[in-house]
């Protein structure tokens, strides 16, 4: 099935896409180390730490990235103003929703994320290469700032007036566990949907009704605010992509999240269910 802007399955890629692989490791090889292992053939590999995200500090682990290097990340992987994008990642759309969310926010809607990634493409028996794609260097230029978000200042107002999803595991939002942050739980007034509850076994995303079955059932409308964080602003575009294929629109991202949120003393933090 192809739904333009969103997702792409196997069956329906289209033949002259731009193949995009953004596959991110926290532990273990590193994303370009299993690029380089096996990827689709012809795809390009942007890195998320490097191409996808400005360096930690202010803003977080992975701000926005500056627009200008960013640039020239997305016409080095070969895209142009008229391209049409699939990216993909090893399958649930965690990494490749980052660059899916960050394309459209600088203005180009033609890119999809390949539903269920490099393990379904494996698992289906399509071949894989080692050879590095070497594509010509597009022509692709955008700006920032046509999709919405929110900073610290706005998301507790989000979570008292609309929603607020925070989608990492259970244990850290409740302040359990905390591998990577030196603080632990979650912003007052957040509700728990952890991200890996929008896609099945496979990696594949539920269905369209499924999906805003999920959202509904926290509280998600229509009309009311919507915004979503995860650890650093990365995952937390696979849950938008989500919240796009169940109709919800474009919710917002907190793009410092939880990083950023706890950088400042003064913020509140909650603990528990």
């Amino acid at each position: 099935m192809l739904r333009p802007g969103l997702l792409v399955d196997l069956e329906s890629v289209p033949a002259d896409a731009v193949l995009v692989d953004v596959r991110l490791a926290l532990t273990g090889p590193s994303g370009r180390e299993q690029y380089d292992a096996g990827h689709v053939p012809g795809a390009a590999y942007l890195d998320v730490d490097d191409d996808l995200a400005a360096p930690a500090g202010d803003g977080g682990r992975h701000p926005l990235p500056d627009p200008e290097l960013f640039t020239a990340a997305v016409r080095r992987a070969g895209i142009s103003q008229d391209s049409r994008v699939v990216v993909y990642d090893e399958g649930p759309g965690t990494a490749a929703a980052r660059l899916w969310w960050l394309l459209r926010d600088h203005g180009h809607d033609d890119v999809m994320v390949l539903d269920g990634g490099l393990a379904a493409w494996v698992a289906a028996g399509r071949p894989v290469s080692t050879e590095p794609a070497s594509p010509e260097p597009g022509d692709w230029s955008g700006t920032p700032g046509h999709l919405p978000v929110v900073g610290a200042d706005d998301v507790l107002r989000t979570a008292r007036d609309g929603v607020l999803i925070d989608v990492r595991a259970e244990p850290r939002f409740r302040g359990e566990h905390e591998p990577i942050d030196p603080v632990a739980g979650h912003v007052p007034g957040a509700v728990n949907a952890p991200l890996t509850g929008n896609t099945d076994q496979t990696g594949r995303f539920l269905s369209d009704d499924d999906l805003r079955r999920r959202f509904a059932a926290l509280g998600v409308t229509d009309e009311g605010a919507v915004a979503a964080y995860c650890g650093s602003g990365v995952t937390a575009t696979q849950t938008l992509l989500a919240l796009r294929l169940a109709g919800f629109g474009d919710a917002a991202l907190y793009p410092g999240s939880w990083s950023d949120w706890i950088t400042d003393p003064t913020h509140p933090v909650a603990a528990g269910p």
